[in-house]
């Protein structure tokens, strides 16, 4: 079987690599993350290729404790409102200004993931590919944002919202795949691992 290092900390990735039924490890990427794109797809792109390269480097380089790897994951979640992307908020202050702009209205969750194959004869190869889903808020009072920004779920993720979370209840509608706005395309994550990692699976 192929070994799958998924490149990311992230529980709710490891989450759904595990619903989908895979074996894997993680060993997070530690890089320092520089942007160069403008397009919310470019940064997603850019930035899981990042961790992926920074992470399969240290494995090749004998640095981690795997003796051989199949396939690196990385990948890389942005909420983007008017293609303006919103990070993880940085204080109440941070959230109260995202969850204002994103509710009653509709924007943009990309993930980028980034594949680092070594195949049967020790090549190397990448793939890169984006995701993009549309996600429609229902209009917030004042008192339903300051509720929400009040408890722990906003502050580690990207755009102040977990649309697993309490925030649910606020999501009108999606158009495109729902994992992908918890953070990976499932799906479209094992179509790609399919095609390139035959004949292992």
């Amino acid at each position: 079987m192929a070994q799958i290092v998924l490149a990311s900390a992230s529980p709710r990735r490891s989450e759904l690599l595990r619903q989908a039924g895979m074996d894997f490890i993680v060993i997070p990427s530690r890089g320092e993350e520089v942007v160069t794109g403008t397009h919310p797809a470019e940064v997603v792109e850019e930035l899981s290729l990042q961790k992926a390269q920074e992470v399969a480097g240290r494995i090749l380089a004998g640095e981690e404790a795997v003796s051989d790897f199949s396939v690196v994951i990385g990948a890389d979640t942005v909420v983007a409102a008017d293609h303006k992307i919103l990070g993880k908020p940085a204080d109440h202050e941070d959230a109260r200004k995202m969850i204002t702009l994103l509710q009653g209205s509709i924007h943009q969750v990309y993930t980028g993931v980034t594949l680092i194959v070594k195949d049967a004869k020790g090549n190397i190869r990448t793939r890169t590919f984006n995701e993009c889903t549309d996600v429609d808020v229902c209009e917030m009072s004042y008192e339903e944002v300051e509720k929400y920004i009040s408890t722990p779920e906003p502050y580690d993720k990207a755009g102040a919202y977990g649309i697993q979370g309490s925030f649910g209840i606020y999501i009108r509608g999606i158009r495109g795949c729902y994992y992908n706005v918890v953070g990976l395309p499932i799906s479209r994550l094992c179509h790609e691992l399919k095609g390139i990692l035959d004949p292992f699976f």
